[in-house]
Protein backbone atom coordinates (compact mmCIF):
# COMPACT_ATOMS: atom_id res chain seq x y z
CA UNK A 1 0.00 0.00 0.00
CA UNK A 2 1.12 3.44 -0.99
CA UNK A 3 1.87 5.54 2.54
CA UNK A 4 2.21 9.38 2.48
CA UNK A 5 4.21 10.52 6.02
CA UNK A 6 6.45 12.98 6.92
CA UNK A 7 5.56 13.51 10.66
CA UNK A 8 5.22 11.64 13.51
CA UNK A 9 1.81 12.45 13.94
CA UNK A 10 0.70 11.36 10.81
CA UNK A 11 2.51 8.32 11.24
CA UNK A 12 1.08 7.54 14.51
CA UNK A 13 -2.84 8.08 13.02
CA UNK A 14 -1.46 5.15 10.45
CA UNK A 15 -0.44 2.97 12.45
CA UNK A 16 -3.54 3.11 14.24
CA UNK A 17 -5.99 2.92 11.29
CA UNK A 18 -4.45 0.43 9.59
CA UNK A 19 -3.56 -1.84 12.71
CA UNK A 20 -0.02 -2.02 11.95
CA UNK A 21 3.46 -1.72 13.43
CA UNK A 22 5.82 0.90 12.58
CA UNK A 23 8.24 -1.29 10.83
CA UNK A 24 5.44 -2.90 8.54
CA UNK A 25 4.37 0.69 7.66
CA UNK A 26 7.98 1.64 6.80
CA UNK A 27 8.61 -1.55 4.69
CA UNK A 28 5.08 -1.22 2.64
CA UNK A 29 6.29 2.15 1.78
CA UNK A 30 9.34 1.81 1.00
CA UNK A 31 8.15 -1.59 -1.08
CA UNK A 32 6.05 0.99 -2.62
CA UNK A 33 7.98 3.88 -3.30
CA UNK A 34 10.87 1.94 -5.37
CA UNK A 35 8.97 -0.81 -6.15
CA UNK A 36 10.09 -3.51 -5.16
CA UNK A 37 8.65 -6.69 -2.97
CA UNK A 38 9.04 -6.99 1.06
CA UNK A 39 11.15 -9.84 0.88
CA UNK A 40 13.59 -7.60 -1.25
CA UNK A 41 13.20 -4.70 1.14
CA UNK A 42 13.77 -6.61 4.39
CA UNK A 43 17.21 -8.56 2.29
CA UNK A 44 18.54 -4.86 1.67
CA UNK A 45 18.08 -4.00 5.61
CA UNK A 46 19.54 -7.59 6.31
CA UNK A 47 22.49 -6.67 4.54
CA UNK A 48 23.08 -3.13 6.41
CA UNK A 49 22.90 -5.27 9.49
CA UNK A 50 25.61 -8.01 8.84
CA UNK A 51 27.54 -4.90 7.73
CA UNK A 52 27.01 -3.48 11.16
CA UNK A 53 28.04 -6.53 12.69
CA UNK A 54 31.20 -6.98 11.02
CA UNK A 55 32.43 -3.63 11.60
CA UNK A 56 31.82 -4.66 15.69
CA UNK A 57 33.78 -7.71 15.11
CA UNK A 58 36.68 -6.00 13.20
CA UNK A 59 36.68 -3.10 15.51
CA UNK A 60 36.90 -5.61 18.91
CA UNK A 61 39.94 -6.80 17.64
CA UNK A 62 42.16 -4.19 16.23
CA UNK A 63 44.49 -1.72 17.85
CA UNK A 64 45.04 0.34 13.88
CA UNK A 65 45.26 3.83 14.59
CA UNK A 66 43.46 5.91 12.19
CA UNK A 67 45.77 7.80 9.57
CA UNK A 68 45.91 10.87 12.21
CA UNK A 69 47.06 8.79 15.05
CA UNK A 70 44.82 10.39 17.04
CA UNK A 71 42.18 7.37 18.14
CA UNK A 72 42.37 3.50 17.02
CA UNK A 73 43.04 1.58 20.46
CA UNK A 74 40.25 2.97 22.76
CA UNK A 75 38.03 0.12 21.99
CA UNK A 76 40.73 -2.01 23.42
CA UNK A 77 41.78 -0.31 26.39
CA UNK A 78 37.79 -0.41 27.39
CA UNK A 79 38.07 -4.56 26.32
CA UNK A 80 40.51 -4.58 28.77
CA UNK A 81 39.44 -2.89 31.77
CA UNK A 82 36.16 -5.14 31.82
CA UNK A 83 38.45 -7.96 31.95
CA UNK A 84 39.63 -6.57 35.22
CA UNK A 85 36.52 -4.86 36.68
CA UNK A 86 33.33 -5.26 35.09
CA UNK A 87 30.95 -2.05 34.72
CA UNK A 88 28.64 -0.97 36.77
CA UNK A 89 25.99 -1.12 35.35
CA UNK A 90 26.22 -4.63 33.62
CA UNK A 91 26.89 -6.71 30.35
CA UNK A 92 24.56 -4.82 28.62
CA UNK A 93 26.44 -1.59 28.93
CA UNK A 94 29.74 -3.05 28.44
CA UNK A 95 28.62 -4.20 25.20
CA UNK A 96 26.57 -0.86 24.00
CA UNK A 97 29.96 0.98 25.06
CA UNK A 98 32.04 -1.60 23.44
CA UNK A 99 30.38 -1.61 20.01
CA UNK A 100 29.69 2.13 19.76
CA UNK A 101 33.65 2.35 20.27
CA UNK A 102 34.62 -0.62 17.32
CA UNK A 103 32.12 0.53 15.29
CA UNK A 104 33.54 4.20 15.49
CA UNK A 105 37.13 3.41 14.68
CA UNK A 106 36.27 1.41 12.41
CA UNK A 107 34.81 4.47 10.42
CA UNK A 108 38.28 6.57 11.11
CA UNK A 109 40.49 3.60 9.72
CA UNK A 110 38.00 4.18 6.62
CA UNK A 111 36.87 0.84 7.15
CA UNK A 112 33.20 -0.47 5.73
CA UNK A 113 30.87 0.98 8.55
CA UNK A 114 26.54 1.79 7.70
CA UNK A 115 26.39 5.34 8.08
CA UNK A 116 22.94 5.73 9.97
CA UNK A 117 22.38 8.23 9.46
CA UNK A 118 25.83 9.47 8.81
CA UNK A 119 29.51 8.55 8.97
CA UNK A 120 29.93 10.55 11.98
CA UNK A 121 26.96 9.11 14.22
CA UNK A 122 27.28 5.50 12.88
CA UNK A 123 27.83 3.46 16.18
CA UNK A 124 25.29 4.59 17.74
CA UNK A 125 22.06 2.50 16.05
CA UNK A 126 23.95 -0.19 15.52
CA UNK A 127 25.69 -0.58 19.51
CA UNK A 128 22.09 -0.44 20.54
CA UNK A 129 20.95 -3.07 18.49
CA UNK A 130 23.11 -5.68 18.39
CA UNK A 131 23.99 -5.87 22.04
CA UNK A 132 20.14 -5.89 23.04
CA UNK A 133 19.36 -8.20 20.14
CA UNK A 134 22.51 -10.40 22.40
CA UNK A 135 21.17 -9.89 25.24
CA UNK A 136 17.41 -10.23 24.48
CA UNK A 137 17.92 -13.49 22.21
CA UNK A 138 16.36 -11.43 19.51
CA UNK A 139 15.52 -12.91 16.04
CA UNK A 140 17.23 -11.99 12.72
CA UNK A 141 13.74 -11.28 11.67
CA UNK A 142 12.98 -8.83 15.03
CA UNK A 143 16.49 -6.91 14.38
CA UNK A 144 15.45 -6.15 10.65
CA UNK A 145 12.36 -4.72 12.09
CA UNK A 146 14.30 -2.63 14.38
CA UNK A 147 16.15 -1.55 12.10
CA UNK A 148 13.33 -0.44 9.63
CA UNK A 149 12.01 0.85 12.93
CA UNK A 150 15.26 3.01 13.42
CA UNK A 151 15.26 4.45 10.15
CA UNK A 152 11.51 5.72 10.13
CA UNK A 153 12.70 7.88 12.78
CA UNK A 154 15.10 9.06 10.94
CA UNK A 155 13.40 9.27 8.11
CA UNK A 156 10.65 11.47 9.59
CA UNK A 157 13.24 14.25 10.83
CA UNK A 158 15.08 14.08 7.57
CA UNK A 159 11.59 15.82 6.19
CA UNK A 160 12.30 18.82 8.31
CA UNK A 161 15.96 19.04 9.14
CA UNK A 162 18.89 17.96 6.70
CA UNK A 163 21.44 15.38 9.08
CA UNK A 164 24.72 17.28 9.05
CA UNK A 165 27.01 18.59 11.71
CA UNK A 166 27.41 21.66 8.73
CA UNK A 167 23.72 22.36 8.65
CA UNK A 168 22.54 22.01 12.21
CA UNK A 169 25.53 21.00 14.31
CA UNK A 170 25.84 17.62 15.72
CA UNK A 171 22.16 17.41 17.16
CA UNK A 172 21.62 16.66 13.74
CA UNK A 173 23.89 13.73 13.56
CA UNK A 174 24.23 12.00 17.30
CA UNK A 175 21.25 13.47 18.36
CA UNK A 176 19.24 12.02 15.56
CA UNK A 177 20.96 8.51 15.67
CA UNK A 178 20.52 8.69 19.48
CA UNK A 179 16.38 9.36 18.86
CA UNK A 180 16.81 6.68 16.15
CA UNK A 181 18.12 4.24 18.73
CA UNK A 182 15.69 4.88 21.56
CA UNK A 183 13.15 4.12 19.22
CA UNK A 184 14.09 0.38 18.31
CA UNK A 185 15.31 -0.55 21.99
CA UNK A 186 11.69 0.35 23.34
CA UNK A 187 10.78 -2.03 20.22
CA UNK A 188 12.96 -4.32 21.42
CA UNK A 189 11.88 -4.37 25.46
CA UNK A 190 8.18 -4.73 24.09
CA UNK A 191 6.95 -0.76 23.48
CA UNK A 192 3.91 0.10 21.50
CA UNK A 193 4.21 2.83 18.69
CA UNK A 194 3.47 5.54 20.81
CA UNK A 195 6.53 4.64 23.59
CA UNK A 196 8.67 4.03 20.62
CA UNK A 197 8.08 7.83 18.80
CA UNK A 198 8.13 9.32 22.61
CA UNK A 199 11.14 7.81 23.36
CA UNK A 200 12.68 9.08 20.29
CA UNK A 201 11.36 12.75 21.36
CA UNK A 202 12.76 12.00 24.85
CA UNK A 203 16.66 11.47 23.41
CA UNK A 204 16.09 14.03 20.72
CA UNK A 205 14.92 17.11 23.12
CA UNK A 206 17.39 16.40 25.64
CA UNK A 207 20.46 16.82 22.83
CA UNK A 208 19.56 19.91 21.57
CA UNK A 209 22.17 22.56 20.80
CA UNK A 210 25.08 19.97 20.49
CA UNK A 211 27.30 21.72 18.47
CA UNK A 212 29.94 19.93 15.58
CA UNK A 213 32.98 21.08 16.24
CA UNK A 214 35.91 18.22 15.06
CA UNK A 215 39.41 19.19 16.10
CA UNK A 216 41.05 19.68 12.92
CA UNK A 217 38.35 18.96 11.19
CA UNK A 218 38.30 15.40 11.66
CA UNK A 219 35.89 12.62 12.35
CA UNK A 220 37.88 12.25 15.20
CA UNK A 221 37.91 14.43 18.26
CA UNK A 222 35.05 14.41 20.49
CA UNK A 223 32.69 12.25 17.55
CA UNK A 224 34.48 8.84 18.70
CA UNK A 225 33.68 8.90 22.32
CA UNK A 226 30.59 11.14 21.56
CA UNK A 227 28.91 8.03 20.24
CA UNK A 228 29.56 6.11 23.24
CA UNK A 229 27.81 8.88 24.86
CA UNK A 230 25.01 9.16 22.87
CA UNK A 231 24.28 5.05 22.81
CA UNK A 232 23.85 4.92 26.24
CA UNK A 233 21.53 8.32 26.24
CA UNK A 234 19.15 6.33 23.98
CA UNK A 235 18.45 3.47 26.50
CA UNK A 236 17.71 6.22 29.07
CA UNK A 237 15.60 7.40 26.81
CA UNK A 238 13.73 4.34 26.20
CA UNK A 239 13.58 2.93 30.28
CA UNK A 240 11.69 6.24 30.51
CA UNK A 241 9.30 6.41 27.98
CA UNK A 242 8.76 2.34 28.79
CA UNK A 243 8.08 3.37 32.31
CA UNK A 244 4.98 5.76 31.08
CA UNK A 245 7.14 8.87 31.59
CA UNK A 246 6.56 11.26 28.10
CA UNK A 247 7.90 14.32 26.66
CA UNK A 248 5.94 16.93 27.16
CA UNK A 249 6.31 18.68 24.38
CA UNK A 250 4.95 16.59 21.12
CA UNK A 251 7.43 14.89 19.15
CA UNK A 252 6.92 16.93 15.60
CA UNK A 253 7.49 20.13 17.43
CA UNK A 254 10.89 18.71 19.18
CA UNK A 255 11.76 18.35 15.09
CA UNK A 256 10.58 22.10 14.98
CA UNK A 257 13.06 23.07 17.61
CA UNK A 258 15.90 21.05 16.69
CA UNK A 259 15.48 22.87 13.08
CA UNK A 260 15.18 26.37 15.08
CA UNK A 261 18.25 25.91 17.24
CA UNK A 262 20.18 24.30 14.49
CA UNK A 263 19.43 27.82 12.97
CA UNK A 264 20.40 29.73 15.21
CA UNK A 265 23.43 27.57 15.92
CA UNK A 266 26.75 29.79 14.85
CA UNK A 267 28.87 28.59 11.77
CA UNK A 268 31.63 28.30 13.83
CA UNK A 269 30.08 25.31 15.82
CA UNK A 270 28.82 23.86 12.33
CA UNK A 271 31.54 21.22 11.29
CA UNK A 272 33.74 24.46 10.21
CA UNK A 273 36.45 23.59 13.06
CA UNK A 274 36.39 27.35 14.22
CA UNK A 275 34.57 27.17 17.49
CA UNK A 276 34.37 24.80 20.60
CA UNK A 277 36.57 22.26 21.07
CA UNK A 278 38.13 22.86 18.17
CA UNK A 279 39.76 26.25 19.36
CA UNK A 280 40.63 25.19 22.69
CA UNK A 281 44.65 25.73 23.16
CA UNK A 282 45.31 21.97 22.84
CA UNK A 283 42.66 21.78 20.07
CA UNK A 284 44.71 23.99 17.68
CA UNK A 285 48.31 22.25 18.81
CA UNK A 286 47.27 18.97 17.92
CA UNK A 287 45.69 20.74 14.32
CA UNK A 288 49.14 22.68 13.79
CA UNK A 289 50.87 19.48 14.59
CA UNK A 290 48.39 17.55 11.84
CA UNK A 291 49.62 20.10 9.58
CA UNK A 292 53.34 20.26 9.73
CA UNK A 293 53.41 16.44 9.53
CA UNK A 294 51.12 16.41 6.28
Amino acid sequence: MEYTFNTFDKLLDICGSENKKIYEVMQEKEACDFELDINTVRNKVLRNINAMKSAVKQGLNSDEKSLSGLCGDDCLKLKEKYKKNKALFGSLYEKITLYALATMEENLRMNKIVACPTAGSCAIVPSVIIALSEEKNISEEEQINLLITAGTIGYIISSKVAMAGAVAGCQAECGVASAMSAAAAVQALGGNEKQIINAAALALKNILGLTCDPVAGLVEIPCVKRNVFLAIHAITAAELSLAGITSKIPPDEVVDAMLQTGQLMSPLLKETSQGGLAVTKSGIIISKELNKRN
